[in-house]
């Protein structure tokens, strides 16, 4: 999910970017005046790239006797293991060794921080909307764990309606206070301290393919045993460069 959100690029080194801390400010200024200076601070984020992989040993009876195309089915297991281990990561990889996950103290900014260590607040959500500033909401989106909305969608409004809208036309996600509503596994669920809900523009999170994904078969290395192996290899770094763009609701520690 985070993948499909997320700003996506290849590198081929580790790349540096440059982030605004501070910005300028605009003066009014008098005909023939002095302009006054502007002093704009600049952070650097960087993006690197973390390796991730798999092994698969088949032997070769079963890759000789097998009544269907197994090389192609083992593609397809490298491909959704790597899917999960990717959007686990991306939102809560501890950065070390892996990506650096959303839900995470070096993901988004805090928001909104809950009067309880278990249970979300009409009012929380809307000041979890409005911490955000006005630019990054024009393409906010809501993401959170299924266990979260499902206690999410018993919030009513001050008029008894609920703030869970089902979407109405196929293939589109459901909406929370008017904004799309995504979901991950991966996502933490409320408990003391978590991050548990993110509200923002995902473009802020960059996710850096290194070259792709490789899947190489192995002939020789086990052949003492009657195996063939099969070896899955990517190299990719996600992490939010712009935190201001990303605000989580974190739980009462």
């Amino acid at each position: 999910m985070v993948r499909g959100l997320a700003k996506v690029i290849t590198t081929s080194a580790e790349r540096k970017i440059p982030v605004a801390a501070g910005h300028s400010t605009a003066q009014w200024t008098p005909e023939n005046g002095a302009y006054t200076e502007s002093d704009p601070t600049f952070d650097q984020k960087t993006i690197d790239a973390y390796k991730l992989t798999d092994l698969v040993k088949v032997s070769l009876e079963l890759l000789q006797d097998s009544m269907f195309d197994l090389e192609s089915y083992i593609a397809a297991e490298f491909a959704r293991a790597f899917g999960i281990a990717e959007e686990q990561a991306f939102c809560v990889g501890s950065g070390t060794g892996q990506p650096t996950g959303i839900f995470t103290a070096n993901g988004g900014d805090v928001g909104v921080t809950a009067a309880s260590q278990t249970a979300i607040t009409t009012d929380e959500l809307i000041s979890l909307v409005y911490s955000l500033k006005s630019p990054y909401r024009r393409n906010a989106k809501f993401l959170m764990n299924e266990i979260t909305i499902s206690a999410i969608r018993k919030l009513k409004d001050g008029n008894g309606a609920y703030l869970w809208q089902p979407s109405l036309q196929a293939g589109e996600p459901d909406k929370l206070l008017g904004y799309d509503l995504y979901t991950s596994p991966y996502a933490p669920q409320a408990a003391a301290g978590a991050y548990t809900v993110a509200f923002g523009d995902y473009k802020n999170y960059w996710i850096a393919d290194r070259a792709g994904r490789t899947v190489q078969r192995l002939n020789e290395l086990y052949s003492t045993n009657g195996q063939i192996g099969f070896v899955a290899t990517e190299r990719v770094d996600g992490k939010v460069i712009l935190s201001e763009g990303i605000k989580l609701l974190k739980m009462k520690a």
